[in-house]
C-alpha cells in the first residue's frame, strides 16, 4: 500500500490529488531555482556576497533530489513491470528519465567518491545544467519536439545531407577561387568551411569573406541557397507540430456543459 502511495506521488500528478500535484510544482520550482542559482554561481559580485547560501541550496537541493531518485527505484517495479525488482529498477535506472535523475546528483557526489582534476571537476560543475531537463518528466513540450523531430527523421535527414553537400562543394570553390588571394582567411578547406557555414545560414559574422569577383558571385549564390535550405527544416518541424495539434484537438472530446475534457 506504501509502494502504491509513493508511486502516485512521485509520479506526474495526474490523479486528483492536491498532494500529487503540490509535489510536482514544488520539483518544477525546485529545478528552476537551481538554474537561477547556477546562473548567479557565474557572477563574480553575487557569488562572493550570497556564495555561501548558494552552496547550501545546492546541497539541500542534492537531498532532495536524491531522495526522489531512490523513491523511484523504489517504485520501478510499479513503473517498469518486470518479473523482478531488481530488472524494474535496471530499467528505471538505465531509462532516459532515470539516467537525466542520475546527472542531476551524480556531479556533487563524484568528487567525493574518487580524486578529479579541478577542469572536470568544473565540467561536472556545469553538468548540474542537465538538471533542466529533469522538468519535461512533468512538461510535454519536450515530448512533443521529440516526437515530431522523431517522425520527420528522414525528411530532415535528408535535408541536412543536401546542406552538407552544399557546405562541401562551396568550401572547395571557395578555397581555390580565394585560398591564393586571402592565405590567412582560406588557408585550407576546414576554414572555407566554417565561411560556407557563417554565409549558408546567413549569419554573415564578417571575420571572413571574399574579396576577388568570383569569391562574391559564389558568396551570394550560398546566401540565396542558405534561405531555402534553412527553411525546410524549419517547415518540415512546424508541419509536425500542426499535425500533432490537429490529431489531439479532434480526439479531444469535452462534456457540453462544463467544458471539461472526457477521460
Amino acid at each position: 500500500m506504501t509502494r502504491h502511495r509513493i508511486y502516485k506521488l512521485v509520479e506526474k500528478g495526474a490523479h486528483g490529488s492536491k498532494i500529487n500535484l503540490a509535489f510536482d510544482y514544488a520539483i518544477m520550482a525546485l529545478i528552476a531555482l537551481n538554474i537561477i542559482a547556477l546562473i548567479l554561481e557565474t557572477i563574480p559580485e553575487i557569488d562572493a556576497s550570497i556564495g555561501t547560501f548558494l552552496q547550501l541550496f545546492e546541497i539541500c537541493s542534492v537531498i532532495i533530489f536524491s531522495i526522489e531518485y531512490i523513491l523511484r527505484i523504489y517504485v520501478s517495479n510499479l513503473t517498469y513491470p518486470s518479473s523482478s525488482k531488481i530488472k524494474s529498477a535496471l530499467k528505471f535506472i538505465f531509462s532516459p528519465f532515470g539516467l537525466i535523475d542520475l546527472l542531476a546528483i551524480l556531479p556533487f557526489y563524484l568528487p567525493f567518491l574518487i580524486k578529479i582534476d579541478l577542469r572536470f571537476l568544473r565540467i561536472l560543475r556545469i553538468m548540474r545544467f542537465l538538471r533542466i531537463f529533469k522538468i519535461n518528466r512533468y512538461n510535454n513540450s519536450m515530448n512533443l519536439i521529440f516526437s515530431v523531430i522523431k517522425e520527420k527523421r528522414f525528411e530532415l535527414a535528408l535535408t541536412g545531407f543536401v546542406a552538407f553537400l552544399v557546405l562541401l562543394i562551396a568550401s572547395f570553390f571557395m578555397y581555390y577561387v580565394e585560398g591564393d588571394v586571402q592565405s590567412d582567411k582560406f588557408p585550407n578547406i576546414l576554414s572555407c568551411f566554417w565561411w560556407a557555414i557563417a554565409t549558408l545560414t546567413t549569419v554573415g559574422y564578417g571575420d571572413v569573406y571574399p574579396i576577388t569577383g568570383l569569391g562574391k558571385l559564389l558568396s551570394g549564390i550560398i546566401a540565396v541557397l542558405g534561405i531555402g535550405l534553412v527553411a525546410l527544416p524549419t517547415g518540415l518541424v512546424s508541419a509536425g507540430f500542426m499535425d500533432k495539434i490537429a490529431n489531439k484537438n479532434k480526439g479531444t472530446k469535452k462534456y457540453p456543459h462544463c467544458g471539461k475534457e472526457i477521460e
